[in-house]
C-alpha cells in the first residue's frame, strides 16, 4: 500500500514539475526547473527500485543538461 502511494506521489511530482518546465519561457529559469525535474525523476527511479538509472538521471538530468542550457543562453545573449 505504501509503495503505491510513494509511486503515485512521485509521479504527480514529476508531472507537476514537467508542466512548469514546459510553461517556463526564460532559458535561465527553465534550466533551474529542469534541474529540479531531474531530481524528481531520480526520486521516481529510486521508488521504482532502479538505483542505477537514478544515478544516471542525477548526473545527466540534474547537472549536465541545465549546465549546457545555461552556457548556451549565455553565449546567445552575448552576441
Amino acid at each position: 500500500m505504501i509503495d503505491s502511494f510513494l509511486i503515485g506521489f512521485a509521479l504527480l511530482l514529476v508531472v507537476g514539475v514537467a508542466t512548469v518546465a514546459a510553461l517556463t519561457r526564460d532559458p535561465v529559469r527553465q534550466a533551474a526547473v529542469l534541474a529540479v525535474l531531474g531530481l524528481c525523476l531520480a526520486l521516481l527511479f529510486v521508488v521504482l527500485q532502479a538505483p542505477d538509472v537514478a544515478l544516471s538521471q542525477l548526473a545527466v538530468g540534474t547537472a549536465i543538461t541545465p549546465l549546457l542550457i545555461l552556457l548556451t543562453a549565455r553565449k546567445v545573449r552575448r552576441k
